[in-house]
Order: structure tokens, then C-alpha cells, then sequence
């Protein structure tokens, strides 16, 4: 099972940075190169971060990079950079429609031909930042065979709605769509960044709110979330130890040849045999809740 609860967002630019942030060790490392850079640093940026995944550092990480628009004098290039560099995955930003994805699908195969890196190796994530994502987000999550996921930008989307951030009611509808799409199309959903880094309890309570939609990890601005996120993540003890039960209760009535589980005289089905599977696999990758 891949983890990716945390995706960590660096600015392309800052070189102090993207040189240590392996060490706060989030799922995913997130390479900026459109909104956290200024127009005057994009060249400087790309040579950067080009730089960057090819230290041996983060090998052993999966690398995200959001590249420009395509439409952008800057998009293209980006591409061309990061496929070559062996970015795992490239995020496209403000992807509005199952276009947007064959078009960066054409272009990254374009690229991996051309610098021989094998061709489907570049993974891509969609982000939704406004009403037409939304709306089209199931056609977006099953345009490409190469998305890993597609994630919801909260501060684009609210201004595209005409509101802005608050208490979460604002981004129910495209919180639940995005998520939705996600799981018809089978790849993860990402939730949006908590903006606040010093407001510790708010970012508890969202994190709270995204795992019991369903969210598979959440977009981070700020290293001193990750440890607070995973510990959201991780199952308690009573969680997995109620997990063993369910899946030995599994294991016997398949020894016996019985179509019934049975578990302290509780009818258990395959759904629940399933979610006890996954609660056991997310305890052995990340431990238990401190």
C-alpha cells in the first residue's frame, strides 16, 4: 500500500529547502515551479529543481513537481525538464477538463521518447481549482491510466466560487465530488492545504473532517504538519487490535469452509474483513496513535 498522506510543497526557487526537506520525511515531496515562484525566478527555478531530483537523496521519495500551465510560455519547458530529470509524478494546475489531461499525457509520452526514459514511467496528478474541475471531476480522474490522483487547490476554487475560506462548508460539495471521481476511477484523492500553519487545533480539526470523508493525505505548506498529520493517520491500538480479530475470524471460517464469519456472535462480512485488512497495513507502515 503507498502511503501518500503527506504531500509536502516547496517553492522551486528556494534552494535551502529543496536541498533538506528529505529530512522531515513526508509521503511526498512537491517541487513548485507555478504559484510559490515569481515570474523573474520560473528559469531559475526549473534549473533548480531539474538539479534537484537527480540528487540521491530522494530516491527514495516519491517527487511530485506542479509545473506551469501548459498554456503558459513556461509550461512546456517545465515538462520538458522534470520528465527528463525523473520526476515520479507531475501535477497539472487549474485542470479543468479530461482535455487538459490527454494533453499533458501527449506531451510527457512525447518527452520520455525522446530521452528514452520508458515510456507510462512519469505518473501525473490533476488539480482542481474552479467550478468547470468540479463539475468535470470524474471524467478527470479516469482520462489518463498514468494519474496516481487528483487533489482539490482550496484557495483557486473559493475564488472561482466567489467566497473564500472558513469553516469547511464552502468546500463540502467539491470535497465530496473530488473524492467521489477519485474512487469510481480508483486512484487517491488529495485534500486542500490548511492555510494556517500557526493555528495547530484548526489544521487537527480539517485533518479530522478529510479523513472521515475518505481523503488519502492532504497538500502541506509547512514540514511542522507532517508529524501531526500522520498521527491523525495512524490507527489506535483498539482500532488494530480489533482489526487482528476480525481478520483471524476471517482466517478460520475460510479453514472451516464457511460462508459466515462470526466474531463474538457478530455477523462479519467481506466489507469489514477488507477495512480490517487495510487498518493492519496502515499500522505496519506507520505505526499506531500516539
Amino acid at each position: 500500500m503507498k502511503l501518500r498522506r503527506s504531500m509536502l510543497f516547496l517553492p522551486g526557487s528556494n534552494a535551502a529547502m529543496l536541498s533538506t526537506a528529505f529530512v522531515y520525511k513526508p509521503d511526498s515531496i512537491m517541487f513548485d515551479l507555478e504559484d510559490a515562484v515569481t515570474l523573474r525566478e520560473k528559469d531559475a527555478a526549473r534549473l533548480l529543481v531539474f538539479h534537484t531530483l537527480g540528487l540521491p537523496v530522494y530516491r527514495d521519495i516519491e517527487t511530485v513537481v506542479r509545473v506551469n500551465p501548459l498554456n503558459t510560455p513556461f509550461g512546456l519547458q517545465d515538462l520538458e525538464a522534470v520528465v527528463r530529470a525523473g520526476a515520479d509524478v507531475v501535477r497539472l494546475p487549474k485542470t479543468d477538463s479530461a482535455e487538459d489531461v490527454h494533453r499533458l499525457e501527449a506531451e510527457v509520452e512525447r518527452i520520455e521518447r525522446a530521452c528514452g526514459r520508458a515510456v507510462g514511467s512519469t505518473g501525473l496528478m490533476a488539480a482542481i481549482e474552479s467550478a468547470s474541475g468540479v463539475v468535470n471531476a470524474l471524467a478527470i480522474a479516469r482520462a489518463s491510466p498514468r494519474l496516481i490522483g487528483i487533489a482539490l487547490a482550496g484557495f483557486d476554487y473559493v475564488m472561482d466560487m466567489q467566497t473564500e475560506r472558513g469553516d469547511g462548508s464552502e468546500l463540502f460539495y467539491a470535497r465530496c465530488a473530488v473524492l467521489h471521481a477519485a474512487r469510481a476511477a480508483g486512484i487517491d484523492a488529495f485534500d486542500v492545504v490548511w492555510p494556517d500553519v500557526n493555528d495547530e487545533a484548526g489544521f487537527l480539526k480539517d485533518v479530522e473532517v478529510m479523513k472521515r470523508l475518505g481523503f488519502n493525505g492532504k497538500s502541506l505548506i509547512n514540514p511542522r504538519q507532517i508529524e501531526l498529520l500522520h498521527n491523525a493517520f495512524a490507527p489506535t491500538e483498539e482500532d488494530v487490535d480489533y482489526a487482528k480479530r476480525v481478520v483471524a475470524a476471517a482466517r478460520e471460517a475460510e479453514r472451516q469452509g464457511l460462508g459466515v464469519i462470526s466474531l463474538n456472535g457478530r455477523m462479519i462480512d467481506a466489507p469489514i474483513v477488507n477495512h480490517a485488512r487495510r487498518v493492519l497495513d496502515r499500522a505496519a507502515a506507520s505505526g499506531c496513535r500516539q
